[in-house]
């Protein structure tokens, strides 16, 4: 894809001719006038359909090259980091914001992630997720890093990812607090920047080992980890 239609956080369709927009939603939590702007953005451009993707947003597919400034000039918005290197999404569950089952607030920690980290340049693609219970249906489990709640703390969960070489993501750390593992998460990011991964941190948690990978990750990290 030419870089500066990715600049513009447009994927190219099927057709090899229109794109689509993906509006960011964070947490997939929106609100009745995001919504009238996406649905006004999809009349107005004469969209081909409306997508609600696994990533907990709205694509808008079926546009022309030359309509996507006006489109993201419509819809108000930055262009969305749909696609690229960097953090995509942050998926977020309901937690105990909504959810009887919660037992961390995935809504509140997922959505300060998402500011901290949506868009970030990194040398890969990265995925990330904040699940408030062990049914995980942010699916932490294929995501590079991610959080999982239990009743004791936070659970960081490393190296996931699907695709053709899917992997399950693997326990680093666990009975946390908020603060404890949001700098955590924070503390492997910045490994994977400074040590300018190319490819997903799986592939690489599985060249080093997963203990060499979590002796190197704990060992460096500055915070406390309680007990």
């Amino acid at each position: 894809m030419k870089k500066d239609i990715q600049e513009k956080g447009a994927i190219l369709q099927r057709d090899k001719e229109t794109y689509a927009v993906a509006p960011h939603i964070p947490g997939g939590i929106t609100s009745p006038d995001q919504l009238r702007k996406i649905a006004a953005v999809a009349e107005k451009y004469n969209a081909q359909a409306l997508k609600l993707t696994s990533a907990q947003r709205i694509a808008i597919v079926g546009l022309e090259e030359e309509q996507l400034d006006n489109i993201w000039a419509d819809l108000d918005e930055p262009a969305g980091a749909a696609i690229g290197m960097c953090v995509r999404s942050i998926k977020i569950c309901p937690g105990t914001t909504f959810c009887k089952r919660g037992q961390q607030n995935s809504v509140t920690v997922g959505l300060e992630l998402d500011k901290q980290y949506h868009g970030m340049a990194l040398p890969w693609k990265f995925k990330m997720g904040v699940s408030g219970c062990a049914n995980d249906c942010s699916e932490v489990c294929i995501k590079d890093v991610g959080l999982i709640g239990t009743p004791k703390g936070w659970k960081v969960m490393v190296g996931g990812n699907g695709g053709a070489a899917s992997r399950l993501s693997i326990p680093l750390a666990e009975k946390l607090d908020t603060a404890q593992a949001c700098a955590l998460l924070d503390h492997v990011v910045q490994w994977f920047v400074k040590n300018d991964q190319k490819g997903r941190l799986g592939k690489f948690i599985d060249k080093i080992g997963f203990d060499t990978f979590k002796e190197e990750i704990l060992g460096s990290f500055d915070g406390d980890l309680g007990a």
